[in-house]
């Protein structure tokens, strides 16, 4: 085989594997992108990834929030993934139920967590009197990267 071939065929490859999927957050050494406080409890985090790009992780929802107000521009094809306040699961930003919290204290203040869904906001004792918000409330009418129009 040739190499352009062979090149032309990883390139495919690659192009095909779908979105970026969510990195692994190390609580001891990972700093957030945007306040460079430590990501201490993943289930108020955040992340954006990118095909070839090292992840930006964000300790407080509100991180990535303005984190994603200041970007002139994201890389091409990046995805945000928000932490399961419940689970700890990595949620795409886009699909999360967000809420509002009562009296909780996040990490930077914002008062916000997120949930892969309701039934996990309602297995949550956390967010029990928190209010629902959307993502355009909470993030803006920016969006956010990988949702669809």
């Amino acid at each position: 085989m040739r190499p352009v071939t062979v090149l032309l065929a990883l390139l495919a490859l690659h192009c095909s594997s779908g979105p970026p999927a969510p990195a692994t957050v190390d609580t001891k050494n990972d700093a957030c992108a945007f306040c460079r406080m430590s990501v201490s409890d993943v289930r108020f985090a955040g992340q954006l990834v990118a095909p070839g790009e090292e992840p930006k992780f964000f300790d407080d929802l509100g991180c990535l929030r303005d984190y994603l107000r200041s970007a002139k521009q994201l890389p091409s094809g990046s995805l945000a993934y928000v932490a399961d306040h419940r689970s700890k699961a990595w949620v795409p930003a886009a699909r999360a139920v967000l809420t509002k919290l009562a009296a909780q204290a996040t990490p930077m203040g914002s008062g916000v967590v997120a949930h892969a869904d309701t039934a996990s906001r309602d297995a949550d004792d956390d967010a029990r009197g928190g209010a629902p918000l959307s993502a355009s409330e909470f993030f803006g009418p920016a969006g956010l990267p990988g949702a669809r129009p």
